[in-house]
């Protein structure tokens, strides 16, 4: 589980001149997405409803300070349901988790509540559908990912994972024309529309799932670092090293025009020589980042000199999730179903 984040002594960003004007470019949409707001509420919900401590399989979110601060408030982060004592109370994070993890928390008796994203849980329901017809499904994602682990347990023997675009080129199937696609929902678009292609070049009857399975806000967060980008000296990307999109977004931004991109869980980590030359800095926040992240790293910049912040916008989002139905009604019967905008 996480390590304790200890403070980095750093001085301040001196403001440093450079040739132009410095300015910060702000994407928007950034930061919390409806999944990860819905999860994180949920572990708060459950705290104030049994008390704690309340058990939380993996990580509920990938971001070390949301997990660090839900710790302090009394959840228990463990890797497997087997930590759990028994009866208690466990949530199931974001990223969803395969049948296997459901049927081993019934059986220590643990009260689950799943806080799996809706939009994960669509994926699953895809591939259950598509083994039931007995097609062999491709699933384009990171090996190991909890996500990926989740989605490939709902079909085990029906799942093959592609990792990267050049995996479509060696992958083995039974059968060419009894083949589906699926996805991770927190890769890269471009890279994942690759390994489609050359997955149909091989299997020319490859099907596509019957919805993008990439989610709306990953692809949102990437289309507004790709605006920033090609106007940016640098790009600083607010997000933890497990986070898919959040790393996903550096990438995007270096194959978009950013002359450099960087990804920090705190505004301390941003280096002096970063910002050597530069006159325009991008930033941006992965899915599970609460916005008080971004705020310290935009006031860590302007105290640099970098005090023009001019928002990029690309998309509106105003998407809300219901609560996990565990977490529906308060104490005393009253309903509370959606999470905070």
């Amino acid at each position: 589980m996480p390590v304790p984040r200890v403070p980095r002594r750093r001085e301040r960003l001196k403001d440093i001149p450079v040739d132009g004007q410095k300015r910060v470019l702000l994407a928007s949409p950034r930061g919390y997405c409806a999944g990860v707001d819905r999860a994180v509420i949920a572990v708060e919900k459950a705290l104030e409803r049994f008390g704690a401590p309340v058990y939380v399989r993996k990580q509920i979110v990938h971001n070390i300070h949301v997990v660090s601060e839900l710790e302090e408030k009394g959840a228990v982060f463990v890797e497997e349901v087997d930590e759990v004592p028994e009866g208690a109370h466990v949530v199931f994070s974001a990223h969803g988790v395969s049948p296997a993890v459901v049927n081993a928390a019934s059986d220590r008796g643990l009260q689950a509540i799943d806080a799996t994203c809706p939009l994960v849980t669509k994926v699953h329901r895809e591939a259950v559908r598509f083994a039931r017809d007995d097609f062999e499904i491709l699933l384009i994602g990171h090996l190991g990912h909890e996500e990926v682990e989740g989605t490939a347990g709902e079909a085990p023997d029906h799942v093959t994972i592609v990792n990267s675009p050049d995996e479509a080129d060696t992958v083995v199937v039974k059968d060419p024309s009894k083949v589906v696609w699926l996805s991770q929902t927190t890769l890269s678009v471009d890279e994942t529309m690759e390994t489609v292609r050359r997955l149909r070049m091989r299997f020319p009857e490859l099907q596509d799932p019957p919805s993008d399975d990439i989610c709306y806000a990953t692809q949102n967060r990437q289309v507004a670092i790709k605006k920033v980008a090609k106007d940016a000296d640098l790009v600083i990307v607010v997000g933890s090293a497990n986070s898919s999109n959040s790393v996903r977004l550096v990438e995007v931004a270096l194959e978009h025009g950013a002359k450099a991109a960087y990804r920090v869980d705190y505004a301390d980590e941003v280096e002096q020589a970063w910002l050597e030359g530069v006159e325009t800095v991008g930033v941006t926040s992965g899915a599970s980042v609460p916005e008080v992240l971004v705020q310290e790293v935009l006031a860590d910049l302007a105290g640099a000199g970098y005090r023009d912040v001019e928002e990029v916008r690309t998309a509106e989002e105003d998407l809300m999730f219901s609560l996990p139905k565990e977490l529906r009604t308060d104490a005393a019967g009253r309903r509370g179903g959606r999470t905070r905008s």
